[in-house]
């Protein structure tokens, strides 16, 4: 029997089960599925809007209104008003807030006398994100308040526009946001989020599949529709996975490039291509744990955290050369990491062959992984001497 033929006796093997066990198309395609509208639709408008700002306002004066109304109009705050900081703060500790804005009393007194009043702000650092804009979104109104109380005294003074703008901002700033320019925060998180999705279901995935033969003791008969060779075995499972991988990536990027027009300056047949490395990559980490670990649960557990992990560490939320040393070499395991930094060389600067090819050659070299593990699992296949539940 040709190895070909053996293949192809695999792959029908591995229909039947996919088709007996919908297990693995819903923790594939319907996962993945479920992720790309939960992320796509939850940063729709390109960044957060209308983040709860709890505010305490003692003055009640019309500066201090103003004050509120400006911060209301931002396109990141929603304010939420409080007769006292009791209830804002009680609101926010249950998270229905993700800040709190006191205004004290004589406000506008103290502004009006130039005394410099003390607005107290409480942020929730729980909320990371939600915390962090809303930090942003009062320091942010705070400064403009003070720049146009300035503005107003200049004026009283006599001193002309060009003057008091060159007091207020002595330095005038020129920012280029290279690859995002407007800050779509989908661009910035769900880019890589979702594949990194992808890398966390291939390899749960892919560990089950491989881990099940062992846990119902199906693997030996798998080994003789195989022709009782491991490599055959695994190769012919791993041609279904990989098609149905391969589909799943392709089609993220043609929804984040084409539909949601992410940021992409070079050619999208190169993500096509990286992506396919990665799936490659990915599988070859999932065979690597599931031999060396060959009890299906604990294997599912060491790729879960495995995977989890890879999202901190890609270096996309944050830079791996501001990591301390130890978590930075970790971050080199991981394939979306190489897949981050051919996006950005192709996507962001599209330098083309010349500036990825050193990251493709690094997803190649992930599938040399399994090749330390591949005889442990073919022990565990034949004798069967790993405990299944």
């Amino acid at each position: 029997m040709s190895f070909w033929h053996r293949v192809d006796k695999v792959i029908k093997r591995e229909l039947q089960i996919w088709v007996k066990r919908p297990i693995y198309l819903i923790g594939s395609v319907v996962v993945m599925l479920f992720c790309t509208i939960f992320y796509l639709s939850f940063l729709k408008a390109g960044v957060p809007d209308k983040v709860p700002i709890g505010v305490v306002d003692y003055d009640n004066s019309s500066i201090s209104r103003n004050f509120v109304r400006q911060l209301d109009a931002t396109q990141l705050g929603k304010v939420v008003h409080y007769e006292n900081f009791a209830e804002a703060r009680e609101d926010m500790q249950g998270g229905r807030i993700t800040s709190v804005c006191v205004l004290p009393e004589g406000f506008s007194r103290d502004i009006s006398a130039q005394r410099q009043p003390t607005i107290s702000f409480y942020i929730n650092g729980l909320y990371f994100l939600g915390g962090s804009l809303a930090w942003k979104d009062l320091l942010t109104m705070v400064n403009l308040t003070a720049g146009a109380v300035q503005r107003e005294v200049l004026q009283m003074k006599g001193v002309n526009n060009a003057e008091i703008m060159g007091q207020l901002r002595p330095v005038d700033i020129d920012v280029h946001q290279i690859g995002n320019a407007t800050m779509n925060y989908g661009a910035y998180l769900a880019n890589m989020m979702l594949p990194g999705m992808l890398q966390m279901v291939i390899i749960i995935v892919l560990i089950y599949s491989l881990g099940t033969e062992l846990k119902y003791g199906t693997s030996r008969h798998l080994l003789k529709i195989a022709g009782y060779d491991i490599y055959t075995a695994v190769f012919g499972k791993l041609c279904l996975y990989t098609v149905l991988f391969t589909a799943i990536g392709w089609t993220l990027v043609i929804i984040l490039y084409k539909w949601m027009h992410f940021p992409m300056a070079g050619h999208l047949g190169n993500m096509f291509l990286a992506m396919f490395l990665m799936v490659l990559a990915d599988e070859a980490i999932a065979l690597t744990i599931i031999g060396f670990v060959p009890v299906c649960r604990f294997a599912i557990s060491v790729g879960s955290l495995y995977s989890v992990l890879g999202l901190s560490l890609t270096g996309f939320t944050l830079p791996t050369e501001a990591m301390p040393a130890g978590i930075r070499g970790l971050s080199y395991m991981y394939p979306l990491r190489y897949y981050y930094l051919f996006y950005v060389q192709e996507g962001i600067f599209a330098s083309g062959f010349a500036g990825w090819y050193k990251y493709a050659i690094v997803l190649v070299l992930f599938l040399l992984m399994p090749f330390l593990s591949i005889k442990r699992l073919e022990h565990a296949y034949i004798y069967q001497d790993y405990e299944r539940n």
